[in-house]
Formats: structure tokens, sequence, C-alpha cells
């Protein structure tokens, strides 16, 4: 069943899989749902996936075709549940935090976080064609986004909404992603299947596509491979992961930052679930401000995201942590 405004039921219950299915139905508690959150003032809506708990390998075997040493060293990772929007930040979505033309208008009942949508710095409109020429219409993904303008997006909307919104860690980009598989990608391990679920470079004619066009992955999230790369929350590290098995590396410095999923420009190397990149200055090379936008890169347009909401909601001191410091 799908609650509108993002209302859900109990979020005491946290049952694995494996539990709730053996657990006789008239027995079973009421947990977390897939919901679609709906914007207030405007007829958009994100419809968001639940994620449950559960544990799996984070990296790549040494066997695996295409794998590269940030891949590794492989580990064990115990994930909770949440929610994770079914469909890449669309450019749509993107521009009404832009415009800020729904600011007046709120969404009732109980909030999670309650943040004043005025005090949230906003991204610049661009200067440029952002798109590159593939177009900003409805349902296409948005691109060419700092990861400062996407975590900024994650708090406008938390505000607007009352539900706490931000990007996923590794971690949980990996995990929902693979939706329960340990093969290359969550449907196996041939890429000629890809056709069916992604846009990549074999098929996309050098452009990204309107989402949802593709096959879904078992959690129900579309494009996850391919058609714009991802930001999640972690700084990237070529040499690899750190050692323990640490929920996510907070982003220090500005570059690099690790991009997950792959896009229409890549290889099926390049979409496997454990491919890792990290983000360069060179997405800003042709940028002609001084000094380069905060906001927008000019060589990205590959680049774009998607966004979670934990179960568990983090204390407004913890914000911070999240979205990051706010600076003009």
């Amino acid at each position: 069943m799908i609650s509108k405004g993002g209302r859900i039921g109990n979020k005491g219950a946290r049952f694995g899989v494996l539990a709730l299915l053996l657990l006789p139905l008239t027995h079973r508690t009421q947990g977390p749902e897939p919901y679609i959150q709906e914007l207030p003032g405007t007829p958009l809506v994100i419809p968001m996936a639940l994620i449950p708990e559960g544990t799996f390998t984070m990296g790549s075997p040494g066997g695996e075709v295409g794998r590269k040493k940030d891949e590794g060293p492989q580990r064990q990772m115990a994930m909770a549940p949440f929610w994770m929007s079914k469909h890449e930040i669309t450019w749509d979505l993107y521009k009404l935090f832009l415009q800020r033309s729904i600011d007046h208008a709120e969404l009732p009942g109980e909030k999670e976080v309650r943040l004043q949508v005025d005090a949230i710095a906003s991204a610049t409109v661009p200067y440029v064609d952002m798109s590159l020429g593939m177009g900003s219409g409805e349902g296409l993904p948005v691109g060419n986004v700092t990861f400062k303008a996407a975590q900024q997006f994650c708090k406008w909307l938390s505000a607007k909404t009352g539900h706490f919104y931000r990007l996923p860690t590794e971690a949980e980009w990996e995990y929902a992603a693979r939706g329960g598989s340990q093969d290359p990608y969550f449907f196996g391990g041939d890429p000629r299947e890809l056709e069916n679920y992604a846009w990549y470079g074999g098929n996309s004619g050098d452009t990204y596509h309107k989402v949802g066009e593709k096959l879904p992955n078992p959690f129900g999230l579309y494009d996850i491979l391919g058609n714009v790369a991802e930001w999640t929350m972690d700084q990237y590290d070529a040499e690899g992961y750190p050692k323990g098995n640490t929920d996510f590396v907070p982003v220090a410095r500005e570059y690099p930052i690790s991009v997950r999923g792959g896009s229409f420009k890549d290889s099926p190397q390049g979409l496997r679930s454990a491919n890792r990149m990290g983000s360069d200055p060179v997405w800003k090379v042709r940028d002609p401000q001084f000094p380069r936008s905060k906001w927008w890169f000019t060589d990205a347009g590959f680049v774009g995201f998607r966004i979670v909401r934990p179960v568990e909601v983090p204390t407004p001191d913890q914000y911070e942590i999240y979205w990051g410091r706010e600076t003009q």
C-alpha cells in the first residue's frame, strides 16, 4: 500500500525480511512502507522505495571482470532500513528548488524536521544550458549539479516536507543497487542484459533519457545503473576503502567525492554495482566565472543524484554531517 504525504506506520518495528516471512500473517508487526512524497503547491511527487534492513558484502571480488583497486577490500556491512527515491531527481523537481515557486506552501501534520526555507541557500539560476543540449524537460534527470547543490536540494526538500532527506552513503547506494545480489549487476553477470535495465554507452545515443523507461531492480529502483551517475556522501579514495566497516567517510574537501552507478557514457564494466568514480575539477574546466561556481559544473552532464530518507531520523545537532555547513 502506498501512503501519501510521506506518512508512515510504526517506525519502531525493524524486522529483517526473513523474519517477516516467517511470522504468521496475522502476527506481523506493522513496519515502514513505500510511500509517495507529495510536494505542496505542485502536482509533482517523489515515489520512495523501502530498502529493508540486511547485510551484504560491499565491494567486488578479485576475479570480477573490470574490477579496480578502489573496489576493495571487500567488507561485510549491516544496513539499517531506509527509503530511496525510485528515480533520479529530475530537472522539473530541481527547478522547484531553483525558482522557490512553492515556498508559501507546507505539508500538514507532524514534522520530523523544522527548518525555515528562507534560511537555506539556493543554487544560482544557470547562466548557460546546463543540460549540454540534452534537454531539461519533464522526466529528464538533472545533471551538472555539484555535491553542494545536491546536498542543499535535500535540505530544502526536508524543510518543505518536514521529513529528513539526504544523499545516500556509498554503502547505502551499493546495498540498494545490488538488490540482494552479489553478482556484478543486480540481474546477474551477463552485461548483454543491460539493454533491459539501463541507459549506457551501448544504447543511449550519448544522451540521458527520461527516468523510469527501463526495468527496475528488485528493490523497485529505476536507472540505478546508468542514465546519470549519482552522488554519494563519501570522500573518495583511489586506494580503496578504509580499514574497518566504516558506515561512510564524511566529505572534508571538494575533490574527490564518490560517484556511483555509471552513466549513459559508460561501458558495461562502468555500470557494475561495485564500480566507483571520484569527482574531478576538470568537470568545471569551461566555467567562465571567477571564482568558479559552487553550484554548477559545465562538463559533467552525466552526473546527477537520487535521495534517501533514513527510518531513524538524526538529531538536529547532526544535520551538518549530512547537509554540510551553511555558506553563501
